[in-house]
Protein backbone atom coordinates (compact mmCIF):
# COMPACT_ATOMS: atom_id res chain seq x y z
CA UNK A 1 0.00 0.00 0.00
CA UNK A 2 1.06 3.53 -0.87
CA UNK A 3 0.15 6.27 0.49
CA UNK A 4 1.01 10.39 -0.19
CA UNK A 5 0.66 11.99 3.07
CA UNK A 6 -2.58 14.30 3.20
CA UNK A 7 -2.66 17.82 2.67
CA UNK A 8 0.37 19.83 3.86
CA UNK A 9 -0.17 23.71 5.31
CA UNK A 10 1.95 26.05 3.18
CA UNK A 11 0.46 29.16 4.49
CA UNK A 12 4.15 29.46 6.91
CA UNK A 13 6.29 31.55 5.10
CA UNK A 14 10.19 30.35 5.25
CA UNK A 15 9.07 27.20 6.97
CA UNK A 16 11.14 24.27 6.44
CA UNK A 17 9.42 21.81 3.74
CA UNK A 18 10.10 18.98 6.28
CA UNK A 19 8.37 21.08 9.13
CA UNK A 20 5.08 21.92 7.25
CA UNK A 21 2.26 20.33 9.22
CA UNK A 22 -1.38 19.19 7.78
CA UNK A 23 -3.65 21.86 7.09
CA UNK A 24 -7.28 21.41 7.93
CA UNK A 25 -8.25 19.34 4.47
CA UNK A 26 -5.04 16.80 5.23
CA UNK A 27 -6.30 16.88 9.12
CA UNK A 28 -10.00 15.94 7.55
CA UNK A 29 -8.58 13.05 4.97
CA UNK A 30 -6.15 11.33 7.28
CA UNK A 31 -8.47 9.68 9.26
CA UNK A 32 -11.28 9.43 6.44
CA UNK A 33 -8.29 7.11 4.98
CA UNK A 34 -7.78 5.35 7.93
CA UNK A 35 -11.12 4.32 8.29
CA UNK A 36 -11.94 3.32 4.89
CA UNK A 37 -8.91 1.22 5.37
CA UNK A 38 -10.18 -0.47 8.34
CA UNK A 39 -14.08 -0.80 6.85
CA UNK A 40 -12.42 -2.38 3.96
CA UNK A 41 -9.68 -4.76 6.53
CA UNK A 42 -6.84 -3.17 4.70
CA UNK A 43 -4.95 -3.56 7.65
CA UNK A 44 -1.31 -3.05 7.65
CA UNK A 45 1.40 -5.51 9.33
CA UNK A 46 4.12 -2.60 8.91
CA UNK A 47 3.99 0.78 8.27
CA UNK A 48 6.78 2.88 6.76
CA UNK A 49 6.32 6.17 7.36
CA UNK A 50 8.21 9.52 6.32
CA UNK A 51 9.95 11.61 9.20
CA UNK A 52 8.49 14.73 7.92
CA UNK A 53 5.87 16.35 10.12
CA UNK A 54 2.95 16.34 7.50
CA UNK A 55 3.63 12.25 6.99
CA UNK A 56 3.70 11.56 10.63
CA UNK A 57 0.63 14.29 11.30
CA UNK A 58 -0.96 11.83 8.68
CA UNK A 59 -0.37 8.24 10.45
CA UNK A 60 -1.02 9.81 13.85
CA UNK A 61 -4.38 10.62 12.64
CA UNK A 62 -4.87 7.01 10.97
CA UNK A 63 -3.80 5.14 13.95
CA UNK A 64 -6.76 5.14 15.95
CA UNK A 65 -8.64 3.54 13.07
CA UNK A 66 -5.71 0.66 12.65
CA UNK A 67 -6.93 -2.38 14.62
CA UNK A 68 -4.37 -4.96 15.56
CA UNK A 69 -1.35 -4.42 15.41
CA UNK A 70 1.05 -2.87 13.01
CA UNK A 71 4.98 -2.79 13.27
CA UNK A 72 5.61 1.52 12.48
CA UNK A 73 8.95 2.80 11.51
CA UNK A 74 9.95 6.24 10.75
CA UNK A 75 12.12 6.36 8.04
CA UNK A 76 13.90 9.87 6.97
CA UNK A 77 14.90 8.08 3.62
CA UNK A 78 11.41 7.85 2.51
CA UNK A 79 11.94 12.12 2.52
CA UNK A 80 15.34 12.40 1.16
CA UNK A 81 15.09 10.00 -1.77
CA UNK A 82 13.36 9.39 -4.99
CA UNK A 83 11.77 6.51 -6.19
CA UNK A 84 14.25 4.40 -7.54
CA UNK A 85 15.10 4.36 -3.68
CA UNK A 86 11.75 3.77 -2.68
CA UNK A 87 11.82 0.08 -4.06
CA UNK A 88 15.17 -0.10 -2.21
CA UNK A 89 13.46 0.64 1.04
CA UNK A 90 10.93 -1.67 0.37
CA UNK A 91 13.68 -4.09 0.17
CA UNK A 92 15.42 -3.63 3.08
CA UNK A 93 12.57 -2.36 5.52
CA UNK A 94 9.42 -4.67 4.53
CA UNK A 95 10.80 -7.33 6.63
CA UNK A 96 8.60 -10.33 6.92
CA UNK A 97 5.13 -8.22 6.81
CA UNK A 98 2.24 -9.83 5.07
CA UNK A 99 1.04 -6.24 4.31
CA UNK A 100 3.68 -3.32 3.78
CA UNK A 101 2.20 0.27 3.82
CA UNK A 102 4.56 3.18 3.11
CA UNK A 103 3.32 6.58 4.00
CA UNK A 104 5.54 9.15 1.83
CA UNK A 105 5.67 12.03 -0.77
CA UNK A 106 5.08 12.95 -4.15
CA UNK A 107 6.60 12.54 -6.74
CA UNK A 108 7.95 9.26 -5.50
CA UNK A 109 4.91 7.52 -4.18
CA UNK A 110 3.58 8.35 -7.72
CA UNK A 111 6.47 6.74 -9.64
CA UNK A 112 6.84 4.13 -7.17
CA UNK A 113 3.44 2.71 -7.69
CA UNK A 114 3.88 3.29 -11.42
CA UNK A 115 7.54 1.76 -11.52
CA UNK A 116 5.94 -1.95 -9.91
CA UNK A 117 2.57 -1.98 -11.52
CA UNK A 118 2.88 -4.73 -13.65
CA UNK A 119 -0.55 -5.93 -14.00
CA UNK A 120 -4.23 -5.36 -12.90
CA UNK A 121 -7.16 -2.55 -13.97
CA UNK A 122 -5.26 -0.86 -16.64
CA UNK A 123 -7.98 2.08 -15.79
CA UNK A 124 -6.47 2.34 -12.37
CA UNK A 125 -2.76 2.77 -13.53
CA UNK A 126 -4.28 5.36 -15.81
CA UNK A 127 -5.38 7.37 -12.56
CA UNK A 128 -2.34 6.59 -10.56
CA UNK A 129 -0.44 8.08 -13.85
CA UNK A 130 -2.70 11.25 -14.15
CA UNK A 131 -2.89 12.30 -10.66
CA UNK A 132 -2.06 10.56 -7.16
CA UNK A 133 -3.50 13.14 -5.14
CA UNK A 134 -2.65 14.15 -1.21
CA UNK A 135 -3.94 11.15 0.89
CA UNK A 136 -4.50 8.88 -2.00
CA UNK A 137 -3.94 5.25 -1.86
CA UNK A 138 -2.65 2.37 -4.02
CA UNK A 139 -3.08 -0.86 -3.44
CA UNK A 140 -0.81 -3.46 -5.24
CA UNK A 141 -0.38 -7.09 -4.56
CA UNK A 142 2.30 -8.82 -5.54
CA UNK A 143 3.25 -12.60 -6.09
CA UNK A 144 6.69 -12.52 -3.70
CA UNK A 145 8.00 -14.84 -0.97
CA UNK A 146 9.57 -11.56 0.38
CA UNK A 147 9.62 -7.83 0.08
CA UNK A 148 13.40 -8.10 -1.21
CA UNK A 149 11.40 -10.58 -3.70
CA UNK A 150 9.48 -7.61 -4.91
CA UNK A 151 10.65 -6.57 -8.50
CA UNK A 152 9.58 -3.35 -11.17
CA UNK A 153 6.22 -3.95 -12.96
CA UNK A 154 5.79 -7.39 -10.74
CA UNK A 155 2.96 -5.73 -8.90
CA UNK A 156 -1.02 -6.09 -9.89
CA UNK A 157 -2.71 -2.89 -8.79
CA UNK A 158 -6.32 -3.42 -7.09
CA UNK A 159 -7.12 -0.34 -6.19
CA UNK A 160 -6.61 2.97 -6.42
CA UNK A 161 -8.46 5.48 -3.08
CA UNK A 162 -8.78 9.29 -3.23
CA UNK A 163 -10.66 10.66 -0.52
CA UNK A 164 -13.13 12.85 -2.32
CA UNK A 165 -14.20 9.98 -3.31
CA UNK A 166 -14.91 8.43 0.27
CA UNK A 167 -17.58 9.04 2.46
CA UNK A 168 -18.64 11.92 0.59
CA UNK A 169 -15.31 13.21 0.41
CA UNK A 170 -13.25 16.76 1.98
CA UNK A 171 -14.49 19.97 1.85
CA UNK A 172 -12.85 22.20 -0.67
CA UNK A 173 -11.03 18.89 -2.03
CA UNK A 174 -12.70 19.10 -5.42
CA UNK A 175 -10.84 23.17 -5.96
CA UNK A 176 -7.51 21.61 -5.31
CA UNK A 177 -5.99 17.88 -4.33
CA UNK A 178 -2.38 18.47 -4.81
Amino acid sequence: MLLRHAKSDWSEAGLHDFDRPLNERGRQAAPLMGAHLATHALLPDRILCSTARRARETLALMLPHLSGDSDVGLTRRLYDEGEDDYVAIIHALGGNAHSLMLIAHNPAIQATALALIGNGNPALRDEIAEKFPTAALAVIDFDAESWADVEKDSGRVVAFFRPKLLAGGITGEAANES
